[in-house]
């Protein structure tokens, strides 16, 4: 039986996780997280029963526990109420869904737990692979990645052996403004970014996706859970989202993973592994594929996606200087506070004014952080 501690389980990976569920009668949800959606959290816990739930939002918290007089599930919240969730003595895997560096505290504290992991929070790895790595090869813990990309990598990487990689390939959608140059879109709204061609995501994702972000976010994330050299990652645009990603071995030989793009297959597999399940989504129909197209991507207006990898290549602290920069631009793009070419300006301003902590502990990660924060809210808010 999978025990499952969902983290996030009202966004896009959780919903879907939970979809999965409904499909598999070996899995129960044993624990809950949401930060403030108690609508949609209740109908879940309704469903699912679970032991414990967390609303991040204490306010919210208050008003679901009211909802839940004389039910057996507990309501927490906060951070310790999170952490709670991730590490409960009935829970044996979390699906870490949260979307921010929120997410950090309670994966380490589900690792030394010795919780399996399957983890969809690339923000965690990315400004704490140093410490999230080693702690799940000390704890001997299962890391199972959910994103599309690196479960692709991932299966293409079972059973072989890593001193034959030669590269690995992320693929790329190239989101809904594949082509485009600076100046066209220099008028782009929130709705024009929103419109996803391929994917159906969060708001924060959907818009990391259209500036290429989100690939760069994913070179990091690659590097930490693939222990490769950022030399060795490699993105291209593939824009029918059919392959998922690849890696090129020693020999010339390259294997890639292909399907729909429905975030139900990584999910499931992260969730079953090493067991395949009878598929949730349509199959791949390749009478109906006319053509699998590749392209190089434009690092000069796509700025976000050279920006992560010269952040990730210094390492210390910048990576996360990178991501609460684009954390908090995105999040002022969203309330129309600052314009779509604004957001990778934040990012490289921001980047080159920082002093780096080559070896950041977690409180150095969170205050950095903080103080990313702190000096774009006091420019544009």
């Amino acid at each position: 039986m999978k025990n499952i501690m969902l983290l996030g389980s009202t966004g896009s990976i959780g919903t879907q996780t939970l979809e999965v569920v409904r499909r598999n009668p070996d899995m129960k949800v044993v624990s809950l997280a949401a930060h403030s959606n108690i609508t949609l959290l209740k109908q879940q816990i309704d469903e699912f029963a679970p032991e414990l739930v967390c609303v991040y939002d204490e306010a919210k918290a208050v008003a679901l526990e009211k909802q839940l007089l004389g039910s057996k599930t507990k309501v927490v919240t906060g951070m310790d109420g999170l952490i709670a969730c991730a590490t409960l003595t009935a829970g044996n895997i979390v699906v870490a869904a949260v979307v921010g560096m929120i997410g950090i505290r309670p994966v380490i504290e589900a690792i030394k737990a010795k919780k399996d992991i399957a983890f969809a929070n690339k923000e965690t790895l990315v400004t704490a692979g140093h410490i999230i790595m080693p702690l799940v090869e000390k704890m001997g813990v299962a890391f199972l990645p959910v994103d599309s990309e690196h479960a692709a990598i991932f299966q293409c990487l079972n059973g072989e052996h890593h001193s034959e990689i030669e590269k690995i390939i992320l693929t790329a959608s190239g989101g809904p403004f594949r082509g485009k140059k600076r100046k066209d879109l220099e008028d782009v709204t929130v709705e024009d970014a929103l419109k996803h061609p391929n994917w159906s995501m969060g708001n924060k994702i959907t818009i990391d996706s259209s500036t290429m972000v989100n690939k760069g976010l994913e070179v990091i994330e690659a590097k930490w859970l693939f222990d490769v050299a950022f030399d060795q990652i490699e993105v291209v645009l593939q824009p029918q989202s059919i392959i998922h990603s690849m890696v090129e071995f020693k020999d010339g030989a390259v294997m890639a993973q292909l399907g729909t793009p429905d975030m139900c297959l990584p999910i499931q597999y992260a969730l079953c592994y090493p067991q395949r399940r009878k598929r949730i989504g349509k199959p791949l129909d390749f009478k109906t594929i006319s053509s699998i197209t590749f392209e190089q991507p434009d690092m000069e207006t796509f700025r976000g996606l050279k920006l992560a990898y010269e952040a990730g290549k210094i390492g210390g602290s910048l990576p996360t200087v990178f991501n609460a920069a684009n954390e908090r631009s995105v999040a002022l793009f969203l309330q129309k506070k600052i314009s779509y070419l604004t957001m990778a300006d934040i990012i490289e301003e921001v980047c080159q004014e920082h002093q780096v902590i080559k070896n950041p502990s977690l409180d150095e990660i969170l205050a950095v952080e903080q103080e990313v924060y702190q000096k774009i809210d006091q420019k544009f808010c």
